[in-house]
């Protein structure tokens, strides 16, 4: 495992539709292994792989409900709304107000190809929301309806 660069806004590659995972082999393990060491690392609740320069559809997610990896993932439903703050590690020193749904269904692949399913609700929901975002090329700054400067100096 090794911790990777996370990019940040300006690069071409978070404005990318991502291409679909079609191999589940051992450069597969050893980018989701790079990606969890790199989440932790950083202290976030998510990265998606073209946060480290990877234009595929691959996401892990790190909160209280567990560790997650998603491949090929797909939002099946969505239902509620909660508004909150949400950061990112993409974009630094930056938070803003974004409204996503309060529960999500999501079927996706494991590192093996293993088709699942996953219901998600509150902050494990709007991290699945804003991951999944980052693999069409979509930052939370684009439905912020506030983004503002959180930087410490």
């Amino acid at each position: 495992m090794a911790r990777r660069f996370v990019v940040q806004t300006g690069e071409s590659v978070l404005r990318e539709k991502c291409s679909e995972v079609k191999s589940f082999n051992k450069e597969l393990f050893a980018l989701l292994d790079d990606m969890k060491e790199t989440v932790r690392a950083e202290n976030g609740a998510g990265l998606a792989a073209p946060q480290i320069g990877v234009s595929l559809r691959a996401v892990v997610i790190d909160v209280d409900e567990g560790y997650f990896e998603l491949i090929n993932p797909v939002i099946v439903s969505a239902k509620g709304e909660q508004s909150g703050a949400e950061a990112c590690l993409s974009v630094k020193g930056k938070q803003g107000t974004v409204t996503r749904p309060y529960k999500v269904k999501a079927e996706y692949r494991d590192r093996f190809g293993k088709k699942h399913k996953l219901t998600a609700e509150g902050f494990f929901a709007r991290a699945v929301c804003h991951e999944l975002d980052h693999l069409d090329g979509i930052l939370y700054t684009d439905k912020a309806s506030e983004v503002y400067d959180v930087s410490e100096d």
